[in-house]
């Protein structure tokens, strides 16, 4: 193929933008970019709104339930330790998992989050009983029977207490441990286990609450969404069974 001299070569014209044209496509790309944050916005505000509609309540309606007077023989820290569990609610509203550094003895996470065993543990210090001192003490001196999944090779004062699996170990050595299967003898103050699937345990406590649709004592715990008092003692494989009081 015959070219063309380069001087013949008709140049590509350059297509220029006029000052008006370039505003309007200014114009044009400034009000996407505030739709598309609009949206975002109102996604964001929508997903909130849905989150706290489908939140479990705290408790069950009033109507529904009635408080049981204790045992006239109950032990005074029987009583201090549901009023403990039942104090929680409406104050601790999250939940935590991370690892943190505690004071020692006495230590605990900030009242608003923790997780399940948080609930137990604080509930039983209005009790006079320090678990994060207890359980680290017999497990220093018996470190061998403690359950070994996280690898540790020596005990961690910040984090043991908070294992529910160590929590069994150590009210199980305690002589605490009771029926599992007898529906009858889940009572306030008794601590529950649970097996959530997949290797997830799950702790709370009975409370002198009654339940009328079930004729169940309620149990206080948390279980992702803050500390709530729910019907929940038979909704989970029962690993667990204690009385401590």
């Amino acid at each position: 193929m015959n070219r063309l001299p380069a001087a013949l070569v008709r140049p590509e014209r350059t297509r220029r933008t006029s000052p008006a044209s370039k505003r309007v496509m200014m114009t044009k790309r400034t009000t996407a970019a505030l739709i598309s944050m609009t949206v975002g916005v109102l996604l964001a505000v929508s997903c909130q709104q849905q989150s706290a509609s489908t939140r479990p309540p705290l408790r069950p309606p009033e109507q529904q339930t009635e408080v049981h007077a204790l045992a006239p023989n109950s032990s005074p820290a029987l009583k201090a330790t549901i009023d403990g569990a039942i104090d929680q609610i409406g104050k601790t509203t999250s939940y935590d998992p991370s690892y943190q550094k505690l004071d020692y003895p006495n230590g605990d996470v900030p009242i608003e989050t923790g997780v399940c065993s948080d609930v137990i543990i604080r509930a039983f210090r209005k009790g006079n009983i320090d678990l994060q001192k207890d359980v680290h003490e017999d497990m220093k001196a018996n470190f061998s029977v403690y359950p070994t999944r996280w690898g540790l090779k020596a005990t961690d004062a910040n984090i043991d207490h908070r294992r529910v699996p160590n929590l069994m170990t150590y009210f199980s050595r305690k002589g605490k441990s009771l029926s599992t299967s007898d529906s009858d003898t889940f009572l306030p103050g008794d601590v529950v286990t649970w097996d959530l699937g997949l290797g997830t345990d799950h702790v709370g406590m009975l409370v002198n609450v009654w339940y009328k649709p079930t004729q169940h004592y309620l149990i206080v715990h948390n279980i992702g969404a803050g500390t709530r008092m729910e019907d929940v003692v038979f909704s989970w494989k029962i690993t667990g069974h204690y009385r401590y009081f």
